[in-house]
């Protein structure tokens, strides 16, 4: 029985969307921008990276004809002759949002037909009754923060005065989000843990989609960083997503990084967690190893998203998409006779952009295994058709909401 991989490059969108307008992200393309911004000597970076956008094993699976056909436009630097060796194609996201949760659930099957609760621009942004509730279950004294910002930024802001007096930091963004930073040191982990449960509770009634901890150390607002041990508290997906199809057959999914939390630990039998892409692609192959036949394993790479996306760090972005790039190989040389590696993305997040949010964009479809002859699977109506190629793969029954392209002619 065959295998399954299944990974998502977090916020690596291909532009194109044709309801971008409706979220203030008409022409965003992650990829393209990236490669515009590195073809011209934008994307340089001293000790870093330089020159074009080079991904020659993403390029040849097939990335490149993904982003032309998305965008009906050249992509600088990707430029692989003839047809390429991989499944391609793109899919565009009928969910309503362009966050996290929305992308993977759809991707797994689900799309989110719903319209999550957000918190408005202002400051204060959260509501003072939600406030007074959480700091009441909790113990708190008060918070800091209680605003639209960036993880980064308000932590150099904001650390120091959270270790003074013991405030935790609340902050959202344009998701449907509570984002609570305090230091695993002078506040402790377990306490921010806890914290975090407390306020997944009293937000559920503003149908607020995650709650998460952001741990961090460090001493001062110069080496403050954020650390491993972030916890997503998500609520349930709508329906059985092809991960509770799964686990009703007797398969084992393995989630790697962060996508057991994204779906409330439901239909995740082993978690495998690591801190940076580098070490979420080794666990990726560790999970490799450990998969059986008709398992699946769900890999998540956050940097792209968290460290680049957000920060709109267009060499850090491109020299992250480089180096998995160059490890690629080393997943394709262990699938196994049978296997299907799939990579795509949740949510584009345009480092060129406007803001520090996530685009709304059409996001790759590369699909590459023995025996799979490369060709094009088109423009998908949905991040749905993704998984359900996967179902489709593993032997288990189409889901209501996709369709699988791996019988395409």
């Amino acid at each position: 029985m065959p295998r399954a991989i299944l990974c998502v490059l977090d916020s690596f969108g291909i532009g194109g969307a044709t309801d971008a307008d409706a979220f203030g992200d008409a022409g965003s393309d992650t990829l393209g921008h990236i490669a515009e911004h590195c073809a011209d000597g934008r994307g340089d970076r001293e000790g870093l990276r330089s020159g074009p956008l080079s991904v020659p094993n993403m390029d040849r699976l097939g990335l490149g004809a993904a982003g032309r056909l998305s965008t009906g436009k050249a992509i600088p630097g990707l430029d692989f002759p003839g047809d390429p060796d991989g499944l391609w194609g793109y899919a565009a996201e009928v969910s309503h949002g362009k966050d996290t949760p929305s992308g993977h659930w759809e991707i797994a099957g689900v799309p989110v037909r719903f319209d999550w609760g957000y918190f408005p621009e202002t400051i204060p942004a959260f509501p003072k009754e939600l406030v007074a509730k959480i700091s009441e279950a909790a113990g708190l004294d008060g918070i800091l923060g209680d605003k639209h910002a960036s993880g980064t930024e308000i932590i150099a802001e904001l650390g120091e005065e959270h270790v003074r007096t013991g405030k935790p930091i609340f902050y959202t963004s344009a998701d449907s989000v509570i984002q609570i930073a305090a230091h695993e040191g002078h506040f402790g982990l377990e306490r921010l843990l806890k914290l975090c449960e407390t306020a997944r509770e009293f937000a559920d009634p503003y149908n607020i989609g995650r709650v998460i901890a952001r741990p961090f150390d460090g001493e001062t607002s110069e080496t403050f960083r954020r650390t491993a041990n972030r916890r997503d508290y998500s609520v349930l997906p709508p329906e059985p997503t092809l991960l509770d199809r799964l686990s009703d057959a007797g398969r084992t999914v393995i989630g790697v990084g962060k996508i057991s939390d994204i779906f409330a630990h439901q239909g995740v039998a082993r978690v495998l967690k690591g801190a940076g892409n580098d070490q979420l692609f080794d666990r990726t192959l560790e999970a490799m190893e450990m998969a059986q036949d008709g398992d699946l394993v769900f890999s998540n790479f956050i940097d792209f998203d968290s460290l680049y996306g957000h920060r709109r760090d267009v060499p850090g972005y491109a020299a992250a998409l480089e180096h998995f790039d160059r490890r690629l190989p080393e997943m394709i040389n262990r699938m196994r006779a049978g296997d299907l590696l799939v990579l795509t993305a949740d949510h584009g997040c345009d480092p060129t952009w406007k803001g520090t949010d996530h685009t709304r964009e059409n996001v790759p479809v590369i699909a590459t295994g023995p025996g799979i002859a490369g060709k094009s699977v088109g423009g998908r109506k949905t991040y749905a058709d993704i998984g359900e190629s996967v179902a489709a793969h593993l032997g288990i029954a189409q889901g209501p909401h996709g369709t699988s392209f791996l019988q395409i002619d």
